[in-house]
């Protein structure tokens, strides 16, 4: 199983920059790229709760739950 991030897809959405989120969440750049890119292994509540207040959206929009091709 997996969680996959689609937050560059509800940033592209919304047509906002990596930058002007960072700024409105409250985070460095490089952090959110991280999330951006799925290149981390955890995310706090209150990031994806500003994230999702930011971005006007539900955490089920940014986060995506995969099952393994096993299972």
């Amino acid at each position: 199983m997996a969680i996959i991030l689609r937050l560059d897809r509800v940033m592209a959405d919304r047509k906002i920059s990596l930058k002007d989120l960072a700024e409105q969440v409250g985070i460095a750049n490089i952090n959110l790229s991280k999330i951006k890119t799925g290149k981390v292994s955890a995310i706090r509540f209150s990031t994806l709760n500003a994230i999702c207040k930011a971005l006007d959206c539900q955490p089920g929009d940014i986060l995506e739950y995969q099952k393994d091709i096993e299972e």
